[in-house]
């Protein structure tokens, strides 16, 4: 049955070789199961014939039955038009085309009964249609255009080659007549009974040619479910099999450096939900089996504190650990605050990044090796064939979405029995997100601020209100405290109308002189030593501006800034807003998040200004984000493949996703290697498509 879906698309008829190969390239259909996958975009809907005297300004589109009486070309050249006079029973109007008007002549029938569609609109008092679609109404019309036509995705190479929407449509339309019955279903009996499906045949057939609305919503719906229920089922059989079969370094001790830390070092009290969070990570560090835990916790909440007391417990055990972050500037923030926070502790810490000089970058490479070395914090550098560890037991990988699979695998192999996994965001990731990306996971939340943090007060000013800024800027400093001003461009862009670092700094320089303030400048073009020694200079109070990229955005801990400026604010993500807002607000007093942009604001520019004014909480930033821009760009799921979904919508579909999550939890509590005769279909499935390639194991 399969083999009939994997049938070259070159042999359907009505492509041939030429428009196989453009099909390949444009749209990546390379066989009859590829146009099979190939949705529509959009229905029109022709379930109506409507007559020419009902015509009226309230339908956008109509279909008309009738025939042509008279065709005219009026014009030359520019004004050249062919214009036809299409009737019914209940009057007439006027169809009008200015391309292809040779053709056009030609294939018009006189004596025959047509099928129009198009969209009316009035010139001279008159209605008339521009462009229409015309079918002779036939029988086979009756059936392949009637009711809800599809409209494809195409493109402008397509065109040329007479590949346009209802082309592809015809296509799917012999398609569907050839392979009839030859469509194998991949859910049980049961679950389709259970849940109310529609069978895979059936809703493939409605989607491309639904019989009515009803129809073509049950057709989608059961085309989501399916994609969100073999996603759960194999995010579930991997957790099964990492805590079943990948056994992990047992840590039976919480000894001497964890409870010195805990009672004697730790500066200020936990919150109880960093409490909750470290019981629950003790928890799976005792067992056998190897831990594989998310850690999420908006700006500020205190997971590098957890994070190095779950490295404690790896201390108490004689393993070593290691943290690897995206960028030198957080490696170098996890460094500072570490050894700061293990000041007098028998811990030795060292940093690896690429910037390392040789003779230290040797010596720090032979103390990992021997075991001298007990934490190491470093950036890709960690991940190099030449760094060997005597015995890692925990990695920790912090804003883990910055990095690529292959890149956590290195970290993951360095080591064997595998080390202990702790992965850390502080992008907040929605329900429905964390369920298809992370499922596999144990997930930790910190959902609550440290004591004393006054809520962070965002406001949102226009290009006209420069004064205002400045003296909210004047009066922190006069307070003692800092301010940083962010930009989205380093430098003047022929391209883009965006303020720049290099603007910022003439500006500021010139409203804020020497010797009364002082400016420090960071962005990506400068030299890992520069940033650091300008970062340093920020950090000791040296200077009382910092001026920026985005390179700020995650790990940079300055309590005593109390203002974050961020320069054509409409150009940045909602989450990089939040996150860059989460740099201030760290210290006890009251810090302000201020948002510049012009007038000239789109609707997404405008919805993200206004989540930023309407609320702190990361989580209720993140569905909103997830709403405007939806998932491929969110935790690197675009580089993962991991939520190639054609219909499903994580924004829209949470009810679907959490039955096919039950679902899947179910089958597999029966039936954990999926291996009983009724199931047979999903076992099919699952080694004839992407989720026999498993990269779940990696964190």
């Amino acid at each position: 049955m399969l083999d009939l879906l994997k049938t070259p698309i070159v042999y359907l008829k009505g492509v041939g070789p030429a428009k196989s190969e453009v099909l390949k390239m444009e749209l990546g259909i390379f066989t009859y199961e590829d146009l099979l996958y190939y949705f529509p975009y959009r229905y029109v809907d022709k379930s109506k014939i409507h007559t020419i005297s009902e015509i009226s300004d309230d339908l956008s589109y109509i279909q008309l039955k009738g025939q042509i009486r008279s065709i005219q070309i009026i014009g030359e050249k520019r004004t050249k038009r062919l214009v036809a006079k299409f009737e019914d029973e209940t009057g007439s109007i006027d169809l009008i085309w200015f391309n292809s008007i040779k053709w056009i002549v030609d294939s018009i029938r006189p004596n025959t009964t047509y099928l129009l569609f198009g969209k009316p609109s009035i010139f001279n008092r008159r209605y008339n249609i521009t462009h229409p679609e015309l079918d002779v109404f036939s029988n086979e019309t009756k059936v392949s255009f009637i009711s809800f036509q599809p409209l494809y995705n195409t493109s402008e190479k397509l065109k040329k080659r007479g590949v346009d929407s209802r082309a592809v449509s015809k296509m799917a339309y012999a398609m569907l007549q050839q392979i009839k019955g030859s469509i194998p279903e991949n859910l049980s009996a049961d679950i389709i009974q259970q849940n109310n499906l529609l069978s895979r045949e059936e809703a493939l057939f409605n989607i491309h040619y639904p019989a009515d609305k009803q129809t073509l919503a049950r057709a989608i719906h059961r085309i989501k479910f399916e994609e969100l229920f073999f996603n759960q089922l194999n995010l579930y059989r991997t957790k099964q099999l990492r805590l079943t079969r990948i056994r992990g370094h047992e840590f039976p001790l919480v000894g001497d450096f964890f409870n010195t830390f805990y009672h004697e070092k730790l500066p200020f009290e936990l919150t109880q939900a960093q409490k909750k969070v470290i019981k629950e990570i003790r928890a799976d560090l005792k067992g056998p089996a190897q831990m594989n835990r998310l850690l999420q916790g908006d700006v500020g909440s205190g997971k590098t504190v957890v994070a190095l007391m779950t490295m404690l417990i790896a201390c108490d055990n004689n393993y070593q650990s290691c943290i690897m972050t995206p960028t030198e500037v957080l490696a170098q923030q996890h460094f500072a605050t570490i050894k700061n926070l293990l000041a007098d502790m028998d811990v030795n810490v060292e940093i690896l990044t690429g910037s390392a000089r040789v003779a230290a970058r040797r010596k720090i490479l032979e103390n990992l090796a021997n075991g001298t070395i007990s934490i190491v914090i470093g950036t890709h550098a960690l991940i190099e064939d030449r760094v060997v560890f005597k015995n890692l037991g925990l990695t920790i990988i912090d804003e883990q979405h910055r990095f690529g699979v292959a890149q956590r695998a290195k970290l993951w192999g360095k080591n064997n029995p595998i080390p202990h996994v702790l992965v850390m965001t502080a992008t907040p990731i929605p329900r429905t997100l964390a369920m298809t990306l992370f499922g596999d996971l144990n997930v930790s939340i910190i959902d609550e601020l440290p004591k004393n943090r006054k809520p962070i007060k965002t406001m949102h000013f226009y290009d006209k209100n420069r004064l205002r800024i400045q003296g909210i800027m004047r009066e922190e400093i006069a307070k003692g405290r800092q301010i940083y001003v962010v930009f989205p461009l380093i430098e003047e862009s022929e391209t883009l109308d965006l303020k720049h670092v290099n603007d910022g700094l003439e500006a500021l320089s010139h409203d804020f002189p020497l010797p009364d303030f002082a400016i420090s400048v960071v962005h990506g073009k400068l030299k890992p030593e520069e940033k650091q020694y300008e970062m340093d200079r920020f950090k000791k109070g040296e200077t009382n501006i910092l001026i920026s990229t985005t390179v700020i955005e995650v790990g940079v801990d300055v309590p005593n800034a109390s203002v974050m400026i961020i320069e054509d604010a409409q150009r940045f993500g909602l989450l990089q807003l939040h996150q860059l807002r989460g740099r201030v607000g760290r210290g006890a007093e009251q810090s302000y998040c201020i948002l510049v942009t012009g007038y000239d604001l789109t609707q997404d520019g405008k919805d993200r200004i206004s989540a930023m004014l309407h609320t702190n909480d990361g989580f209720e930033i993140a569905n909103l984000d997830l709403k405007i821009r939806g998932p491929g760009d969110i935790d690197g799921t675009r580089q993962s493949g991991l939520l190639d979904f054609k219909l499903a919508d994580l924004s829209k579909d949470d009810a679907i996703l959490l039955k096919a999550r039950q679902t899947a939890e179910s089958l597999l509590k029966v039936d954990p290697e999926i291996e009983k005769t009724e199931n047979t279909p999903m076992k099919k499935f699952l080694l004839q498509t992407k989720y026999k390639t498993n990269w779940v194991f990696i964190s």
